[in-house]
């Protein structure tokens, strides 16, 4: 189950900033899964730094927790509400359209 956005209450004048959860799913130390942990703290905190909290969660440790989630692959990037997941390949480009902070047509 994913964590709510926190709730942001804005005094007058002041810009409402949201706090994200992020969940990553990995599969133990692998390359694979390290360069995945690399991606996303780096999208995370070129963009959204002081805003988020990055959850790693390692299948080979939890496996109950990926089975609830309905992981079928790793790396997973689960974003918050509206749920989407990021699956497979996390490059910078691909986990910034999946946060929503790159528009599909503005990826390379």
């Amino acid at each position: 189950m994913n964590a709510p956005a926190e709730p942001v209450v804005a005094k007058e004048g002041e810009e409402i900033r949201p706090h994200f959860v992020l969940r990553l799913f990995v599969a133990g130390a692998s390359e694979h899964s390290k360069n995945a942990i690399s991606n996303v703290k780096s999208v995370c905190e070129e963009h959204i730094k002081g805003r988020y909290e990055l959850q790693i969660i390692d299948v080979y440790q939890t496996p109950v927790l990926a089975v609830s989630e309905n992981i079928v692959a790793t790396p997973t990037l689960v974003l918050p509400a509206p749920l989407r997941r990021v699956i497979g390949d996390l490059s910078h480009e691909r986990v910034m359209v999946g946060m929503q902070l790159l528009d599909v047509a503005e990826a390379p």
